[in-house]
């Protein structure tokens, strides 16, 4: 029993994780086919790399989240840190929808500056009592800028 409760806020994680995956990706796959009849810039990446990039983005978020759970009591805003988890989560969730199942760009722009903002936010809080996890998230960071770059040139090439 006490193994349990030393690995449930692990699992609760990888649970949280997975479903931020789930929920995105059934946001996303319900607008495909509206996505295939845009105009897109040459340099848009196929799906299967997008696919593989979220997966390495995922597990490196997992595993930043578990490292920063286990250095908690040496954070001193760690509860800020966790409430900014909290929100990434859900602005990471809510792009899908707005972009593949509202098709509103332009507000799918402005909420993927906003998630790419919390992120950032997360590494800088945590780089310096948490080195290793903010060094995982540097990759998401990087990604949701390029995305959002995409996503305004699309914006761009079907306004």
């Amino acid at each position: 029993m006490q193994q349990l409760r030393t690995a449930g806020p692990y699992i609760l994680i990888v649970l949280i994780v997975f479903a931020v995956s789930a929920i995105g990706g059934s946001f996303t796959g319900g607008g495909m086919e509206w996505y295939r009849t845009l105009n897109l810039p040459s340099f848009t990446p196929p799906g299967s790399v997008i696919g593989i990039v979220w997966t390495v983005i995922y597990t490196l978020g997992a595993i930043a989240a578990s490292l920063l759970w286990r250095s908690r009591a040496s954070i001193p805003r760690f509860n800020l840190i966790i409430t900014l988890l909290v929100i990434n989560a859900v602005l990471n969730t809510l792009w899908s929808l707005v972009f593949f199942t509202l098709h509103l760009l332009g507000w799918a722009i402005i909420e993927m500056t906003v998630l790419n903002l919390t992120t950032l936010a997360l590494i800088v809080l945590t780089w310096q009592h948490q080195r290793i996890a903010a060094i995982l998230l540097l990759p998401y960071f990087a990604w949701v800028s390029f995305a959002t770059y995409l996503a305004y040139t699309i914006w761009r090439l079907n306004g």
